[in-house]
């Protein structure tokens, strides 16, 4: 269905087109390859290392402790899945003129929320939603697509409530995909991507 792992480019691309099927994401993640792209066609990506968050890792700063301590939020999980996904696609990114999450990308994804694979965590805010993440657990990993924040601390609160609880959900690792500094912050790092496959697959 996909090209073998050693066949993927250096910066991680191991197939160009394709259909966002439910067969095609769930034959991706299971076997460590996402689907990431601005435009037509889908561009499916391996990456090595494998950027990832160990839940007993992370990192909690003494402002977010504060945050937290104060119960600004109230937190959920799969109460408005296709809504988290839609926030995700709307909000604005600094450096990013546009989306990768399309509707057919909200389609797929709700196929895969309604099998029971896709899920969302979702932060409140005098009953208002305010913050969120979606993604996939595949096995004991939990591939992390993408998050939204409407209000200050919304989406980094509900990340952290996330992980805190990890161990509630059977998941051993969070797949961040490629690096960013917020994750990093958290306590996010580097890990080869056999050892990745290692645990997606055992």
């Amino acid at each position: 269905m996909f090209p073998q792992i050693s066949e993927s480019t250096e910066e991680g691309i191991i197939a160009v087109g394709g259909k966002l099927s439910v067969e095609n994401l769930l034959y991706a993640y299971h076997n460590g390859i996402f689907p990431w792209f601005n435009n037509p066609p889908v561009l499916w990506w391996v990456t090595n290392p494998r950027f990832v968050l160990y839940p007993q890792n992370l990192i909690i700063s003494k402002s977010m402790r504060q945050v937290l301590k104060k119960d600004f939020f109230k937190f959920t999980h799969n109460q408005c899945f296709e809504e988290v996904v839609i926030n995700c696609a709307n909000v604005k990114r600094k450096g990013q003129d546009g989306t990768w999450i399309s509707k057919n990308i909200v389609k797929s994804y709700l196929k895969l929320h309604n099998l029971g694979f896709a899920h969302s965590f979702e932060a409140w805010m005098n009953d208002e939603l305010v913050g969120g993440f979606y993604g996939l657990k595949i096995n004991n990993v939990f591939c992390g697509e993408s998050m939204f924040s409407k209000v200050d601390n919304a989406s980094k609160s509900v990340f952290i409530n996330f992980v805190s609880n990890a161990k509630n959900m059977d998941i051993k690792l969070i797949d961040c995909q490629v690096h960013s500094k917020h994750l990093e912050s958290l306590g996010a790092t580097f890990i080869n991507l056999g050892e990745y496959l290692k645990i997606l697959q055992k």
